[in-house]
């Protein structure tokens, strides 16, 4: 391991060998400099303070090739950058000293990362909440205890303090809550009602996508069942409930089915041969559509510190209403 100054003032830059062995990157980070913790590790990382062979690495769960060269550029606590409180309308379901349920509109990042230094969920947050939010998710990331892709709306929960991020953080970890999305998708799922499993990791062919993959990843389960149908069988409108939650899980279980997510841009929802099949108004809808129709409708579990049994649902934005009512036309 080499240490050395980084030409920005306060970040220090640390240039690791990796073994022999394919270790995810937040454990052989941990393993390396294990003053730092892993919950840090993450945070960094996602943060796109990590580079390997050099390409920028954003994933904890991306497994690291033997001798592969890793680098990790560490700021001062004090130089990471807070995130500036932006006021935004916020969708609010639920909100009491400890915890907040949003509801969050498709094109909206949760947190800040490379490439999204502001204008996100968290800015929102702070805004809203102050200096109440939760820092066990680090500088960049208060409150935030799991995420929603960026074009997928729906409901979240937001830690706002120290003990219900941690009673959250083991919720989610022992898949002890009911999350659920709806789905519209290309085609009609068979059998109607079942569970799709495969592990995920990142894609060979790839880097910006996953998918289901025979050697490493993480386990995955997705419950599906088919809701309705729609565009004289074109679409189905599919629920899934998460007993894990990776990456693109629905999107990448869903597609490997060959029901890809209708408007999906990287798992090929849009289908344009298909798309000559449809009725005229669910084509005409289609046209105009620019993201995955996928929406996280439920939400449910204990309280993290009250024990109080809490359900929240919502219903589809009204970009995905129109969608689905062009299809049962």
């Amino acid at each position: 391991m080499v240490k050395s100054a980084m030409p920005n003032e306060g970040e220090t830059l640390y240039r690791l060998r990796a073994g022999d062995g394919r270790a995810r990157l937040d454990k052989f980070l941990a393993a390396a400099l294990p003053d730092i913790s892993r919950t840090r590790f993450k945070g960094l990382i996602e943060s796109g303070h990590v580079r390997v062979g050099g390409e920028t690495i954003t994933e904890p769960a991306y497994r690291v090739k033997p001798e592969a060269e890793v680098e990790l550029t560490v700021p001062e606590a004090s130089a990471e950058t807070a995130p500036v409180a932006q006021a935004m309308a916020l969708d609010i379901h639920y909100e009491d000293g400890d915890l907040i349920i949003v509801d969050k509109p498709a094109g909206l990042v949760v947190h800040p990362a490379a490439g999204n230094p502001d204008n996100t969920l968290v800015n929102a947050l702070v805004a809203h909440c102050g200096t109440s939010l939760s820092g066990i998710g680090g500088v960049r990331r208060p409150g935030i205890v799991h995420r929603i892709d960026k074009d997928t709306s729906g409901l979240m929960v937001a830690a706002k303090n120290d003990a219900a991020h941690a009673g959250l953080s083991t919720l989610f970890a022992s898949h002890d809550l009911e999350r659920a999305y709806l789905a519209l998708v290309w085609g009609s799922p068979a059998p109607a009602e079942g569970l799709i499993e495969g592990n995920i990791g990142r894609s060979p062919k790839n880097r910006k996508k996953m998918a289901i993959v025979t050697r490493g990843g993480r386990e995955a389960r997705t419950h599906y069942r088919v809701r309705e149908h729609l565009a004289e069988g074109c679409w189905s409108l599919v629920e899934c409930r998460l007993e894990t939650g990776r990456t693109h899980q629905i999107r990448v279980h869903l597609s490997a089915r060959g029901h890809t997510v209708v408007g999906d841009p990287l798992y090929g929802g849009k289908r344009r041969g298909s798309a000559k099949a449809l009725p005229q108004k669910a084509a005409a809808a289609l046209e105009g559509w620019q993201r995955q129709a996928l929406h996280a409708y439920r939400l449910a579990f204990k309280h993290p510190l009250s024990g109080e049994y809490m359900e929240f649902d919502s219903a589809p934005p009204t970009d995905m209403q129109a969608l689905l009512e062009a299809g049962r036309q």
